[in-house]
């Protein structure tokens, strides 16, 4: 393409930028909106995602060991425990330490912890792993050994985490797929009252001999420069609710919530609503133009 002709098309799409520019202004405003909303969805799938993987984490294995075990008994079942696939970390808690933060626990009511005798509590094994499936697999294999009386991590709650977190995944990119296809079905629509409204200079054109690319290479840059302009604010103001919304929750209390960090995330995903809002555009047009390349 020669440096001539691109200069032409980039001229064309900006002067009927300007010279429709209530269609340009709503299309933007379209653009803007539609990828402001997509935007707000992915950052909220992207947070949950985040703070499903963090409580996944967060899942220790409890292992509770049987009383009268020899020293060398307790140092096999850590071995064996530190042996399995995925293990992070292997903390032994001996008697009176499970007593000491049992008590902890309770509080103002410790005690009721007084007229007790003896310490009725077990030693045991925190266990950490590197992945949720990877608890299931430990608890099934320390419940195997002689030496430990029973295991705990929750199950119920933990499968309901594990279930919650899989529908999140795989709901939110269903979702978002979903959001930006209709994006693009509302962008294509409002360039196609541009091109409408420019049908008989196409004609026009056709007539006289021009190529189909000819004609439509200033709609598809046309289309480009609307998705640009209308990505760049949804991404401007997409980086404002975020930080917004933090400093409301920092506020309320709640900054333990394990949020995605402002930076870099904000900027990438404002740089994907660019690339998407970019392809929208020339997509749009490129559906929109074609009905009227037809004469």
């Amino acid at each position: 393409m020669k440096i001539r002709t691109l200069r032409y098309y980039f001229h064309e799409a900006v002067t009927s930028f300007f010279r429709n520019s209530l269609m340009s202004l709503a299309s933007v405003a379209t653009v803007t909106l539609s990828l402001f909303i997509l935007g707000l969805f992915m950052t909220t799938v992207y947070n949950l995602n985040h703070m499903a993987s963090y409580l996944e984490n967060q899942v220790e294995l409890s292992v509770y060991l049987k009383d009268g075990l020899t020293a060398e008994q307790v140092q096999s079942v850590e071995t064996r425990l530190r042996a399995l696939p995925h293990t992070e970390k292997v903390q032994f808690v001996n008697k009176d330490e499970a007593l000491k933060v049992f008590r902890e626990r309770l509080g103002d009511q410790s005690y009721l912890l007084d007229s007790m005798q003896g310490n009725p509590l077990p030693a045991s094994f925190e266990v950490v792993y590197s992945g949720p499936d990877a608890v299931r697999a430990g608890a099934a294999a320390a419940a195997q050994y002689a030496e430990v009386d029973s295991v705990q991590y929750g199950q119920e709650t933990i499968e309901q985490l594990f279930e919650f977190t899989r529908i999140v995944r795989i709901g939110g990119a269903v979702l978002i797929v979903f959001l930006a296809f209709s994006t693009l079905f509302i962008i294509s629509n409002t360039i196609r009252l541009t091109v409408f409204a420019r049908r008989q200079e196409i004609e026009i054109m056709k007539y006289v001999g021009a190529t189909n690319s000819f004609i439509r290479w200033p709609f598809l840059l046309e289309g480009m420069i609307l998705g640009l302009i209308g990505s760049i604010i949804a991404g401007i103001l997409l980086w404002q609710m975020y930080l917004w919304s933090i400093r409301k929750l920092v506020e309320s209390g709640l900054a333990f919530l394990p949020l995605i960090p402002v930076y870099p995330f904000v900027a990438q995903l404002a740089l994907l609503l660019v690339v998407i809002g970019i392809g929208i555009g020339i997509l749009g047009s490129a559906i929109s133009v074609r009905k009227y390349m037809q004469v």
